[in-house]
């Protein structure tokens, strides 16, 4: 743990703390968050006023925070440290397919699925695209079938759902755990607490490190 691609700052633990006190939505977001990665069975008492507070504010994202192109850095950064081409690839908490179609145009023979809990935003995600490389589906990562596998999935701001995304996973396959504004993204898990959960599921730590305003961690299945 710890190797950081070059130019990107290597983190030891979780990112610099900001200063004073957080705004609401980001205190609630990041104790739903904890919430989660504690005790995952929550996921099933907080999926749906999770999925209502998307599905409101789906109209407008793309402008108050997915157009911004430093929100992609981190991600750019990690997958800058695969050394093989992903086949198959989940993006969980795909929102408006911001980070689906950064890697569809990354990687032009990937076949790439974005999966979101809100409908609102599967439906500005699939009005930004016709290529047929790329789908947009309403599903959940706790309920999602594997199917033949991944290479490679992606977690954009997200709780790290440890078991489901384990399970999602193909041998030599990848995650990609990423807090875009590092410690002060709303849905934002520390370092430590990521290796900790991914290793009790069979993952290993590739890396850790910042791009950008951002954080990136990457773990494998052997």
């Amino acid at each position: 743990m710890g190797r950081a691609a070059g130019g990107h700052r290597l983190l030891t633990g979780s990112a610099a703390r900001p200063r004073g006190r957080r705004p609401l939505a980001q205190r609630v977001a990041r104790l739903v968050c904890r919430t989660i990665t504690r005790a995952p069975w929550s996921w099933r008492l907080l999926r749906r006023p999770v999925t209502r507070f998307f599905d409101r504010v789906a109209e407008g994202w793309d402008q108050r925070f997915a157009s911004d192109p430093e929100r992609l850095e981190p991600l750019t950064g990690a997958l800058d440290l695969l050394q093989a081409t992903p086949q198959r690839v989940l993006d969980v908490g795909t929102g408006t397919g911001a980070g689906a179609m950064l890697v569809a145009g990354r990687w032009p023979d990937a076949q790439v699925t974005g999966i979101d809990v809100a409908p609102a935003m599967i439906a500005v995600a699939r009005g930004k695209t016709n290529d047929s490389r790329i789908q947009f589906l309403v599903a959940d990562v706790a309920t999602l079938d594997p199917g033949q596998g991944y290479d490679l999935v992606v977690l954009l701001n997200m709780p790290p759902f440890f078991e489901h995304v384990a399970n999602l996973l193909r041998p030599g396959g990848h995650v990609v755990v990423i807090a875009s504004r590092g410690s002060t993204t709303p849905f934002f898990t520390p370092t430590r607490t990521l290796a900790r959960g991914f290793a009790r599921h069979g993952l290993e730590t590739v890396a850790a490190g910042a791009a950008g305003p951002g954080t990136y961690y990457l773990a494998r299945r052997p």
